[in-house]
Formats: structure tokens, C-alpha cells, sequence
């Protein structure tokens, strides 16, 4: 069988691997070290904040985000429907009930008219907001000037869950600096990794330590061991940290892979009828983490579900985009705003590889086995 093509697998080598052999010979195995600390420091200033602190995870960021800021049971938290579970997770996770908002149907980010109108109810029942949780879906920044208006005018914080979204802009700022807090993820599959990891970034100083602090289980400074709260074991290492190092020097040239894969896949569909490139017209301030298509069998004659078999009997990994989460049955109970744009996009979208390690002669592999589903007449390869 030929070898497996993935929709984003880490994209690694000798930068990669002279950082971490560096940061073994250094000595510094245990958590923390002076990769996090210049770590931190060099993805703070990348995106343009004071603070980064380095976590086990995106998930770990946003929540003990959340508990910094004292969220908890009887607090309702909107969020976007159209995301991975870890959003609605994070937010479960400090007792909080998660209210989802629909998406804008070009950009699966949240809607702003609909995320004003959950807001205005939710005042006028009394209901105590203390956070939004908006998610940047794909590595488009969502409509930041819109969202962060609302919550000025309701006196929400905004954690903005840019874990997808490393390298790209809203309306020139870099995604990571929005908000009161943003979190980014470094996991294998996103636009640069630590293996598993996860970045708080704010220019919020009181935010910053007392997430260090909840993030080290809470441990008062003195020589035993003293903890008068609850606190986390969510601190990142420092082998990773190395190992995202090399990734952040690394990042424009990853981008800009991202994208030529995607510009293939533009002009591969263009005069497909019925076939939409995910995300909008443009890729203006977007990082290209993943490349998705919508389509309307009712014109084209297939399914995403045909496009994906052709790629599975190649050994090429694809994928629907994310499930809503007002959708899945753990949430099942939860409140929603949907104006049916989430579950459109889930039904007929496909996302396909996407990664910047992704070689030519596979880029063209992909290509190949879309073209045996899209009729030849219409496929521009």
C-alpha cells in the first residue's frame, strides 16, 4: 500500500532536532528551563503582547484561564458551536454553563448579530457573564472589531481561543493579542508544534503569574510544600519548549507552504460548479492551517462523502470540518442561537491535507484521486 498522505502532520527536522539535543545536553529535562523562558518571551513578542506562559496544552490555557478569572458554577459562558470540544470542555470544566453561538456561513467564525442578540438575553434575565470564549476557526481570526465592541458594551472579558490561528491578522494585529487573554495550541497537527502544548498570552500581568501559579499546582513559595487552593499540573516542559523554538523560526516559512497547497486547491475547483472554498473569498490576514471546500451535491452530482471514499481508497487521510457542539449528545441539554450555517457547513464540508510538510508528488496524489470523483470536464488540475 502506498504511504499514508495526513491532512496535517508536524512538520520537523534538523532545526528541530539540534534544538532539542541542545536543550537534553543542557540539562534542563525537567519542566521549565530556559526554553519556556525564551519561549514565552519570543512568542509574546511575535504577536505582539507582555506575557506568554507556557502550558501542557491549548485546553490547560483555557481553562485555568477561566479559573484565574473566578468562572464557575452558575456563570454562563457563550462560546462558538463551531469548534473542537476542547472550548466547550474548558469551560465545563469550572462548572460554568456553555451557551453556543452560530456561525457567519462563509468563515465558520462566530456571528456577531447572533452573539449580540445571546448577549441582550441573557442581560435581560440577569444572568452573570463574566467571559465569551469566540474560536478562530481554521486560522481565520473571527471579526474582532465587532466582538470586541459587544463586550465592551456588556462589561464581558474575552478569551479569544486562537489555538488555530497562530500567524494570522485581523485588520493588521497578529491573532494571540485580542481580547483580555488569547490561547494558542502547539499540537501535532497545528501550524507549528511542541508535540503537545499550549501558550497563554496577555498583556495582563496579574492574569499571567496567577496562571503560573495555578499551573504549578498552586504551590505556595516557601521551602516545603504548601498549597491553599486547588491548582494544575499544566505546565509545559522544557524539551518541548526547545522543540517549539525551532518551530517559531520557522513559522512564515510553514505559512507560506500552507498557502501554495491551498492556491492548488483553488484553482484545482475553480470552475467547478457547486464546489466553495472554505473561509471566504480571500486568504487576507488567514494562516492556511487547513484547507476545506463545501459543496452542494444538488449541482455537482457527488458528495463530500465520495470525494472522501476516493481519497481513503488512496490512503489519503480527510475529514469533515468539526461537529457543532450544540450537536453532540454530551451538550445535547445545553442552550443555543443557530441560524443553521454550523450544521450546513458540518453536512457538506470536507477537509483535505493540508500540511506544510506535504511533498509535490503528493500534493499531485491528492489531486489525482479528486479528479477520479470530479468530472473531468470541470477540474482544472
Amino acid at each position: 500500500m502506498t504511504d499514508r498522505i495526513y491532512m496535517s502532520s508536524p512538520d520537523v527536522g534538523q532545526a528541530e532536532e539540534d534544538a532539542v539535543l541542545a536543550a537534553l545536553r543542557g540539562g534542563w529535562i525537567a519542566p521549565l528551563g530556559p526554553d519556556v523562558d525564551a519561549f514565552e518571551r519570543e512568542v509574546a513578542e511575535r504577536v505582539g503582547v507582555e506575557h506568554g506562559v507556557a502550558l501542557s496544552s491549548g485546553t490547560a490555557a483555557l481553562h485555568v484561564a477561566l479559573v484565574a478569572w473566578g468562572v464557575g458554577p452558575g456563570d454562563v459562558v457563550p462560546t462558538s458551536t463551531m469548534t473542537f470540544a476542547a472550548t466547550a470542555n474548558a469551560i465545563a470544566y469550572t462548572g460554568a454553563e456553555p451557551y453556543f453561538v452560530d456561525c457567519d456561513p462563509a468563515t465558520g467564525n462566530i456571528d456577531p448579530a447572533l452573539l449580540a442578540e445571546v448577549l441582550d438575553e441573557l442581560r435581560a434575565e440577569g444572568a452573570s457573564v463574566p467571559a465569551i470564549v469566540p474560536v478562530d476557526l481554521l486560522g481565520k481570526a473571527i471579526d474582532y472589531t465587532s466582538v470586541l465592541a459587544l463586550a465592551e458594551e456588556h462589561g464581558v472579558r474575552v478569551l479569544a481561543d486562537a489555538a488555530e490561528s497562530l500567524g494570522a491578522t485581523h485588520a493588521g494585529r497578529a491573532a494571540g493579542s485580542f481580547g483580555d487573554a488569547s490561547v494558542v495550541s502547539f499540537n501535532g497537527n497545528k501550524i507549528m508544534t511542541t508535540s503537545g502544548g499550549g501558550m497563554l498570552l496577555t498583556d495582563d500581568g496579574d492574569l499571567a503569574a496567577r496562571t503560573r501559579y495555578l499551573s504549578t499546582q498552586a504551590r505556595q513559595p516557601v521551602a516545603h510544600y504548601e498549597h491553599t487552593e486547588i491548582g494544575y499540573n499544566y505546565r509545559l516542559s522544557n524539551l518541548l519548549a526547545a522543540l517549539g523554538r525551532a518551530q517559531l523560526g520557522r513559522l512564515d516559512e510553514m505559512i507560506g507552504r500552507r498557502r501554495a497547497v491551498r492556491d492548488r486547491y483553488r484553482t484545482f475547483f475553480s470552475d467547478v460548479d457547486g464546489v466553495e472554498l472554505f473561509g471566504g473569498a480571500d486568504d487576507d490576514g488567514d494562516n492556511c492551517w487547513l484547507t476545506s471546500i463545501v459543496v452542494d451535491e444538488t449541482v455537482t452530482g457527488w458528495s463530500t462523502a465520495d470525494l472522501s471514499a476516493a481519497l481513503a481508497a488512496d490512503n489519503i487521510e480527510s475529514r469533515p470540518l468539526w461537529k457543532p457542539m450544540h450537536l453532540q449528545p454530551v451538550f445535547s441539554s445545553a442552550r443555543r442561537a443557530t441560524n443553521g450555517a454550523s450544521e450546513r457547513i458540518f453536512r457538506h464540508g470536507l477537509t483535505l491535507p493540508s500540511g506544510s510538510a506535504l511533498r509535490e508528488d503528493q500534493v499531485e496524489r491528492v489531486l489525482s484521486a479528486l479528479t477520479s470523483v470530479v468530472a473531468p470536464g470541470n477540474a482544472v488540475a
